[in-house]
């Protein structure tokens, strides 16, 4: 019974253990995650039904009317004729009739209109791209200071380990009567120094794995590994999503330019009224007839005080504003990733003399602790030069996660493209 248990309960001990955290499966879950996100379909059901109304515009327009009217005065027929009797209109009329109209050339303006539309959504869904990538520095961020503080805490648990061998062979100094009880001491507060350091990480990393967690929406607890695979490629062509916004804003600028100038167009359509009223088309007939009309017809603003021209005007300003703005962001870019580039440069200097000064801080250590099994110096001199070590160490560790941030936000800085790719296994 204990072997079946101990099956059960194995593997998912093993699946908690096996837990990893891929960087750019986090950009895609902070994505998913995100409340905005679903401002997608609704932007599209807005675009869907606005394009619906506009397509009426070609529908036929019914509409009913009514109307009962007494007037002062009617034309009348003043010339007598014997054996004749002419009659006059009634001034009191009533009128009801239905008028159907369609819609033969409307301009282009219904096709112009709709052309706009998706062109508004367009935008509106980058907008909403680029609300979703700035999402991916706070993801960054917190990633990242995730994986510093568990390299920061390997370094520490590893001189915890070399401060436990020391401490056993002091212990057994002092019992042998060869070394001081004060250098047990020593050894003591700079272990309790280093698992306050550990308490602390362990602090840091709570929080920035609950910051995660609300972002990507998923479970980050102490058994889940964060794994980063560098793919930094120094020289890549800009694509961020600020430019594709400024794209679709010009050529919805442009959309609109069109719709404005279809509105000068004629507009051909037809016409039908079917009525019953008193009286009818004949006026002089003083009873109640029912009547229809058929007709064709055209309008056409043949003049409108150079207001499309005012208006088309201010679109090519727009767009000139549009044009500026788009310099401004690639210059301002620019300026940044060269910015990126040289603190890449920075931090590669940076671990080439860490990991020089680690190596001549472990032999000086090294040495150190030869001395004192030898009781050559004190437990405080070894313990100075143990921290030298584990500040050279713990600085190796920050400059190679920073140079792994700085290559990463080098990428987001240019676009990154982002991909489904590896999940939590």
């Amino acid at each position: 019974m204990k072997k079946i248990l101990l099956l059960l309960i194995l593997p998912v001990q093993l699946a908690v253990a096996q837990t990893n955290i891929h960087l750019d499966s986090c950009y895609v879950w902070a994505r998913q995650n995100y409340p905005n996100l679903k401002h997608t379909q609704l932007w599209k059901e807005i675009s869907a039904l606005s394009i619906q109304n506009k397509e009426t515009n070609l529908l036929p327009q019914l509409t009913l009317n009514g109307q009962i009217s007494y007037q002062s005065d009617v034309t009348e027929i003043s010339v007598s004729i014997p054996g004749m009797s002419i009659p006059t209109a009634s001034k009191d009329r009533y009128s009801t009739y239905a008028e159907l109209q369609q819609s033969i050339w409307d301009g282009g303006v219904t096709k112009a209109s709709k052309t706009l539309e998706q062109a508004i959504l367009k935008s509106n869904l980058c907008q909403l791209e680029l609300e979703l990538y700035q999402l991916n520095d706070q993801v960054l961020r917190a990633f990242f200071t995730t994986l510093l503080v568990d390299q920061q805490k390997q370094v520490i648990l590893a001189q915890l380990k070399v401060i436990a061998k020391k401490l056993e062979l002091v212990q057994s100094g002092i019992r042998n009567g060869v070394t001081e009880p004060a250098a047990a001491l020593v050894l003591k507060a700079e272990e309790i120094n280093l698992k306050q350091s550990i308490v602390e990480l362990q602090a840091a990393r709570n929080a920035s794995c609950k910051m995660l967690a609300v972002l990507i929406g998923k479970t980050v607890n102490e058994q889940s590994k964060f794994l980063f695979q560098p793919t930094f490629t120094p020289d890549t062509r800009l694509v961020r999503p600020e430019l594709q916004l400024l794209a679709n804003q010009r050529e919805q600028l442009s959309f609109q330019s069109e719709l404005i100038q279809k509105t000068r167009n004629p507009k051909f359509y037809g016409f039908g009224q079917l009525g019953y009223g008193k009286p009818g088309l004949n006026m002089l007939l003083d009873e109640f007839k029912g009547y229809y009309l058929l007709g064709v017809g055209v309008s056409w603003n043949a003049f409108d005080w150079k207001k499309t021209s005012r208006q088309q005007q201010v679109l090519r300003l727009q767009q000139d504003m549009l044009q500026s703005q788009e310099q401004t962001f690639l210059q301002n870019m620019s300026i940044v990733l060269i910015q990126q580039k040289e603190e890449i440069a920075k931090l590669e200097l940076l671990i080439n003399n860490d990991r020089q000064l680690v190596g001549l801080r472990t032999e000086i250590t090294k040495a150190t602790a030869s001395k004192l099994e030898n009781n050559v110096i004190t437990a405080t001199d070894y313990v100075q030069e143990l921290q030298t070590e584990t500040i050279a160490k713990l600085q190796l560790e920050l400059h190679k996660i920073q140079l792994n941030q700085a290559h990463e936000k080098y990428m987001l800085l240019n676009g990154k493209t982002l991909k489904s790719g590896n999940e939590i296994n």
